[in-house]
């Protein structure tokens, strides 16, 4: 598994994964080339998933943000709770899909320009699949941390 070095590599990534092997070197007081080959290998044994950006999505035009449970009715339909998600992951806005336990199947991040947007272009088409239930929107005013 992960020992401290491996730990102190990911930290340094998880906050800017366009840090060089160099800068995380000097960070961690271990030498380049220990970076890179530890790097390589937890790419390799799935530990790191992939290397990404977090934008900023109000630049984006993109300025709100809910989320969503979704319950699904197995009355209705004989669809699957996985097969609804799968449908929903490529809706329009559709950020996170999250199968869930409890009251709520599904817990969705969706973004858009406005609620009315958001509610128009996304949930409104939730809500047309087939098995769904019911859906809970929760606005979301300030993220206070993200990825």
């Amino acid at each position: 598994m992960l020992d401290d070095k491996d730990r102190k590599i990911l930290n340094e990534l998880t906050k800017n994964s366009r840090k060089s092997t160099k800068q995380i070197a000097e960070n961690i007081h271990i030498p380049r080339v220990t970076v890179h080959d530890r790097i390589q290998k937890m790419v390799k044994n799935g530990i790191i998933k992939k290397f990404t950006i977090l934008p900023n999505y109000e630049k984006l035009g993109l300025m709100t943000t809910v989320y969503v449970f979704v319950a699904s009715n197995p009355y209705e339909s004989k669809i699957s709770i996985s097969e609804i998600a799968q449908k929903i992951k490529s809706f329009p806005g559709v950020y996170e899909v999250h199968i869930i336990s409890g009251e709520y199947d599904i817990l969705l991040k969706i973004r858009g320009k406005s609620f009315d947007d958001v509610g128009k272009n996304t949930i409104a088409k939730i809500r047309q699949i087939s098995g769904i239930g019911r859906t809970f929107t929760c606005p979301c005013f300030t993220t206070v941390k993200e990825g």
